[in-house]
């Protein structure tokens, strides 16, 4: 059995007015296309002022803390046996921790293994993603969880 090994994020909670003018200017890119206000990305950082490439470094790592307690998407990939009754335990341990399942993708199994990717909304589990990641982990059958995308 083997678990993404990858270090934990960090969060931390920081006051607006001392976070530096890039970050800012792309929390505002977002909202304008979020909005609709910009339809494309060059057109929403041209109207803050912001670079392209700023842009792109900061996206994925900056969320008004609203869209957080409303949005929390996880991906995860999982090596699984093929036998039955597997993925079914999985997706019941998923929905055990209380997070509902959005998609499910499963290759073909090969060599007796099938890889599924599974996208889970977990903005109602009260356990943290690392006990979900563990959960699926200990499963019979289940041979490699990772994060594969957070959201």
């Amino acid at each position: 059995m083997t678990v993404n090994t990858a270090p934990q994020e960090r969060y931390f909670v920081v006051r607006e007015d001392i976070l530096p003018e890039a970050l800012l200017k792309t929390i505002e890119a977002k909202e304008l296309l979020a909005r609709g206000q910009a339809k494309t990305v060059h057109e929403a950082v041209d109207q803050v002022g912001l670079s392209r490439s700023a842009f792109y470094k900061y996206r994925d790592g900056i969320y008004p803390m609203s869209q957080l307690e409303r949005e929390r998407f996880v991906t995860l990939s999982m090596d699984l046996e093929h036998r039955a009754g597997i993925l079914s335990r999985v997706l019941a341990a998923i929905a055990g921790l209380e997070a509902n399942v959005l998609t499910i993708h499963q290759t073909i199994p090969l060599q007796g293994m099938a890889n599924a990717v599974i996208t889970a909304d977990t903005s109602k589990m009260q356990v943290r993603l690392a006990d979900l990641v563990h959960a699926l982990s200990s499963l019979d059958g289940v041979k490699r969880v990772s994060v594969a995308g957070q959201g």
